[in-house]
């Protein structure tokens, strides 16, 4: 079964940059279809990103295009989330998800992914 494991959240003031790590054991992340998440406590989880195992296209969702930005290391066996500019609305916990949708066809609903990491939790806070 696919695990996934999310690092490089933490403490970061209203500004500030952070990258999320998204990995994976015992299989090879440039295979999937990968989706970023993110939830705050007592809401649903938001798609923010996803990147396409097919062709690398990547997808967005408005609140934060233009400051955040997906990509694959696939010699690291990574794919990352690299935030800038972040703001105190950004505070939430961050989820990598596989096995799920295609990018561009309702990637950002959360049901339609199956495997899910921990999470990791970024604070925006001066």
């Amino acid at each position: 079964q696919v695990q996934l494991v999310e690092s490089g959240g933490g403490l970061v003031q209203p500004g500030g940059s952070l990258r999320l790590s998204c990995t994976a054991s015992a299989f090879t992340l440039d295979y999937y279809t990968i989706g970023w998440f993110r939830q705050i406590p007592g809401e649903g989880r938001e798609g923010i990103s996803c990147i396409s195992a097919s062709d690398g296209s990547t997808y967005y969702a408005d609140s934060v295009k233009g400051r955040f930005t997906i990509y694959r290391d696939n010699a690291k066996n990574m794919v990352y989330l690299q935030m800038i500019n972040l703001k105190p609305e950004d505070t939430a916990v961050y989820y990598c998800a596989a096995e799920g949708t295609q990018c561009g066809t309702a990637w950002s609903l959360a049901p339609l992914w199956n495997t899910w990491g921990q999470g990791t939790l970024v604070t925006v806070s001066s």
